[in-house]
């Protein structure tokens, strides 16, 4: 196995260990130690692969927000099902990805409610880890539109509901636990058949 292959592969290893730190400790009270502990390596070792804790976090979000920005593009660049079947695919998507990163998902809300308390804005840390995803749903309610797909909706508004699905989501999963997706899918199939004209 060559070195950077060995590499990624124990930087996967060192996230997994990682994320059972912060839902154990939370995000305030994990330590660069504790992490390295639980990895079963020494500090010195970690810090091959991160310089702290919040290089890790970082990393584990943008890992998981390439993949599923990777994904999405699949879904639009795939067969022409026509933009409402393909909006569906992508809210899909990411409400079961949210389910399959469930622990992660609990540990951003632990981060994000830790900068409120200091002071910081969560809100504005969201928006621009998912600028680029409500980009894409922006770009393929307009292709709907321009196609005589989509009614003539506000691009902003149509984009914004579909969003608070996904952040109904999160919410479900973080703070009751409910993992079932099943009810915001069909909420979103409701509005796309709604603005969807025949």
């Amino acid at each position: 196995m060559s070195v950077p292959v060995e590499h990624e592969k124990r930087k996967k290893e060192i996230l997994e260990h990682a994320l059972d730190v912060f839902i154990d400790e939370g995000y305030e009270d994990t330590t660069f130690r504790k992490i390295a502990e639980r990895c079963g390596i020494t500090r010195t070792i970690l810090y091959l692969y991160f310089k702290n804790k919040r290089e890790i976090f970082i990393y584990s979000i943008k890992q998981f927000m390439e993949t599923l920005e990777r994904e999405i593009r699949s879904i639009v660049a795939g067969p022409s099902d026509g933009i409402p079947a393909r909006l569906l695919q992508t809210v899909a998507l990411i409400l079961e990805s949210s389910v399959d990163q469930r622990r992660l998902l609990i540990i951003i809300f632990d981060y994000l409610n830790h900068i409120r308390k200091s002071g910081g804005d969560p809100d504005e840390r969201v928006r621009r880890r998912t600028i680029r995803m409500r980009h894409i749903l922006a770009s393929m309610v307009i292709e709907g539109i321009r196609a005589g797909e989509l009614a003539d909706v506000p691009v902003k508004e149509t984009v914004d509901i579909l969003y608070a699905l996904i952040e109904a989501s999160v919410f479900r999963l973080v703070v009751l636990g409910r993992t079932d997706t099943r009810e915001l899918s069909k909420a979103a199939s409701l509005f796309l058949d709604r603005i969807t004209k025949r």
